[in-house]
């Protein structure tokens, strides 16, 4: 753990396949964020929520770099506030666990500006890629709209436009 440090996470759902639990579920989602950075302050840098996973990069403060336990308690808080019924493994169910989230994420360290600026463009781009909307700005789970404002981005950033092979006669 690293204080002070910026880093981008992907966080999965544990069953990912027509899963739009997360999407379905954002008002208890965010709670579940402002409830830990109420309790662990980090800054939120970028963020894009998908229907089964999400990305982010936070900056940690300067004097607690505990990543992890930030993810447990906003997994866990975000657990608790929604009704039981997710299929639930043996292996979790020895250990009492719900089946909500897969157990690890993915983190990586920004380096320098350039690979934020290339990780903020991943998170941005997410819903297009995913095929969900055609255009960064109409995917309304997502800290684009907040840079749009800030004059990082233009609302045109991140427009899938489909373009037509004209064939030689």
């Amino acid at each position: 753990y690293i204080s002070k440090a910026m880093w981008f996470f992907t966080v999965n759902l544990a069953e990912r396949r027509n899963n739009r639990l997360l999407i379905e579920k954002i008002d208890v989602l965010r709670d579940a964020f402002r409830f830990v950075k109420q309790q662990r302050p980090f800054y939120m840098n970028a963020v894009v929520i998908m229907p089964d996973h999400l990305h982010c990069i936070w900056t940690m403060p300067s004097d607690d770099g505990d990543f992890s336990i930030r993810w447990n308690m906003l997994k866990g808080r975000f657990s608790r506030s929604i009704d039981v019924g997710e299929r639930v493994s043996k292996s979790r169910q020895k250990r009492r666990e719900r089946g909500i989230w897969q157990r690890r994420f993915w983190a990586h360290l920004i380096e320098d500006q350039e690979d934020y600026n290339r990780h903020v463009d991943y998170i941005h781009w997410n819903p297009v890629k995913h095929g969900h909307v055609k255009r960064a700005i109409d995917w309304p789970y997502s800290s684009f709209h907040r840079y749009v404002e800030q004059g990082s981005y233009l609302e045109n950033w991140g427009n899938y436009e489909e373009t037509e092979i004209n064939s030689i006669e």
